[in-house]
């Protein structure tokens, strides 16, 4: 069971905190820390919380981050790691005053153990102290003897058969996995920063597989449980808020993945995918998913209300999810019912060839996005056993129209270069555009048909520091909030300008799908739902994203928007910026993405 420490603070308005409160929690602990006393003692405050100078928002950036809970009030850290060490300061600000008040955490290095079957995979978790450079990588050893060890190889070298790999180089979670584990694997392992720090120390125990014939699939789907909240105002609410947080911790993924370059994703389409899964996940794999897409535990509407999303979101936006399959797997009738049900989607059988599989995948995907995507895959492997894919297109017309005369413009990248790009122009356009404080960005909503919207968040200047300060602050919070004011504000006639762009992005969704907590899907889930036969193997998972502006409108994904003014308001938008693509009826974000480059 996890500890929970719980820090009350305790204070009056006429008090000032001095001196640093020191906690110490052990590692796989949650800890909670209040910004003050009482919320109702500073009513309104605007509160801010760092850990070592930087800033803490609502979306951790790693395990054993903090987040801010509660309207700011307090931090959260669930499950506390090495990297959890540190100074953590809030301050409050009110009309009567301000307070500060500094916890300095201490994380405790412990034992512990880790049992796994023969022929398996095992992870050993370890995680580093935050470091605002270069993170080295930490030193691994096993006990080899009373008082000796060997060091582990964990660097990806040719001479290496591949048994230990490291799953995140250069960076603050340095779990190792140990790759069809044997008996001579067992023993005491050693997690050691590279100034020689101990972190953490694990004991491997290995255990023979079974060899009654106990069923393969021991921990069995429970039945579908009614949406008790399907006729009532909960469920939807309760959906959307989960997608606005999941969006937005697959933005701070992807953005460290492609720091410099263009990025495109659709956090609809993706959070459809994993919960297509939770219909055939038993108790483990499931509550994996159902963290992962940020959704309330047995949360029974899940699906019921993905398909009523998929409906609002209109014609415009077009989605293509699909699970093929090993014909030699028992596949559970049930699971092909509630996919077609909910999903829209029956699972379909592999074939006997890799070169058929890849012409049946990609067909199907060119017919469900109108030949916007026409090559999902190159190639599927011939052991493949089960292929999550996923491909979406959007077409929407703009409400206001641009003027068909052609014309140039530059765009001024990061390194202050100049590139020409075509432009699309209207002189009195209309739209809505405001400064938006929590995040620091100038932000323009573009009306589109069908009840959707193109959100552009411009940064002051072409720095790569401006950008990314838009960035931390794009919680799900904020984000609702800067939805709700520019929907709010009036439209105004402005000058503006937008680049005839096309983008065609693939996120590495294998690395996404790790860094979401979700290793065991290629590592052998349970998904007995699926298939009796045992733990089922993800081979591949995909998603692409098209995008084109024209003179008609967004086609096939989120769009950047550019526009200046002489006569009217400005917005120039000729440097990087972020854009969301946003569905006014569902109220949750279609597709997401970052423009470097036209």
């Amino acid at each position: 069971m996890k500890q929970q420490v719980i820090v009350c603070l305790l204070l009056q308005l006429t008090f000032e905190l001095a001196s640093c409160m020191r906690i110490r929690s052990s590692q796989g602990s949650t800890v909670e820390l209040p910004c003050y006393s009482s919320e109702t003692d500073i009513p309104g405050a605007n509160i801010t919380w760092k850990f070592n100078g930087q800033n803490i928002g609502a979306i951790p950036q790693s395990p054993g981050s903090a987040k801010a809970v509660k309207d700011d009030f307090y931090v959260f850290i669930s499950p506390v790691t090495a990297a959890s060490e540190g100074e953590y300061v809030c301050l409050a600000v009110w009309e009567q005053g301000e307070a500060t008040t500094t916890y300095s955490l201490t994380v405790e290095s412990f034992h512990t153990t880790v049992k796994v079957l023969k022929d398996s995979v095992a992870l050993l978790p370890c995680y580093l102290p935050s470091s605002s450079g270069a993170i080295p990588n930490a030193l691994w050893f096993k006990e080899t003897s009373v008082g000796k060890r060997t060091r582990l190889n964990t660097e990806e070298d040719i001479t290496t058969d591949g048994k230990i790999e490291l799953l995140s180089p250069n960076a603050q979670d340095q779990t190792i996995k140990i790759n069809k584990v044997d008996m001579g694997d067992a023993g005491v392992y050693i997690c050691e920063s590279a100034e020689g720090e101990r972190l953490i120390s694990l004991q491997l125990e290995v255990e023979a597989p079974p060899t009654s014939a106990t069923p393969l699939c021991k921990d069995p789907v429970e039945e579908l449980e009614p949406c008790l909240e399907e006729n009532s105002r909960i469920a939807q609410p309760i959906l959307r808020e989960s997608m606005i947080e999941f969006s937005m911790k697959l933005y701070s993924y992807l953005k460290e993945e492609n720091p410099s370059s263009n990025l495109l994703f659709s956090p609809v389409s993706i959070s459809a995918m994993l919960s297509h899964l939770l219909l055939g996940a038993s108790v483990s794999t499931r509550d994996a998913l159902e963290r992962a897409i940020c959704l309330p535990h047995n949360f029974h509407c899940v699906h019921s209300q993905m398909k009523k999303q998929k409906q609002n979101v209109g014609q415009s936006f077009q989605m293509a999810s699909q699970i093929y399959y090993n014909p030699q797997m028992n596949l559970s009738e049930s699971f092909s019912s509630l996919s077609a049900e909910y999903y829209g989607a029956e699972p379909t059988k592999l074939l006997e060839s890799s070169e058929e599989n890849t012409r049946m995948i990609n067909s199907w995907v060119a017919n469900k996005t109108n030949n916007k995507i026409t090559n999902l895959v190159n190639e599927v492997s011939p052991s493949a056993q089960l292929m999550l894919l996923n491909a979406v297109s959007f077409s929407g017309v703009w409400m206001f129209k641009f003027n068909d005369k052609s014309k140039k413009g530059f765009f001024t990248k990061l390194n202050g270069d100049m590139v020409t790009v075509p432009l699309l122009h209207n002189s009195k356009y209309t739209a809505t555009m405001m400064y938006v404080l929590e995040l620091r960005a100038q932000v323009a909503r573009f009306a589109l048909t069908g009840e959707n919207s193109l959100y552009i968040l411009l940064p002051s200047t072409n720095k790569l520091s401006d950008l990314q300060q838009i960035e931390e602050r794009m919680t799900d919070g904020n984000v609702h909030r800067m939805i709700e004011q520019l929907k709010a504000a009036s439209p105004q006639r402005m000058e503006v300008t937008l680049p005839k762009i096309k983008l065609d992005a693939e996120p590495n969704m294998n690395m996404l799908i790790k860094k979401l907590g979700l290793s065991s899907l290629f590592e052998g889930a349970s998904l007995c739902g699926i298939s009796t036969d045992g733990d089922l193997v993800l081979d591949e998972a995909k998603h692409k994203a098209f995008l084109a502006l024209t003179e008609r409108g967004v086609e096939a994904g989120a769009v950047t928007s550019l526009s200046f003014s002489r006569s009217f308001p400005t917005f120039s938008a000729l440097r990087p910026f972020i854009m969301l693509l946003w569905s006014d009826q569902a109220d949750v974000p279609l597709f997401i993405g970052k423009v470097m480059e036209p």
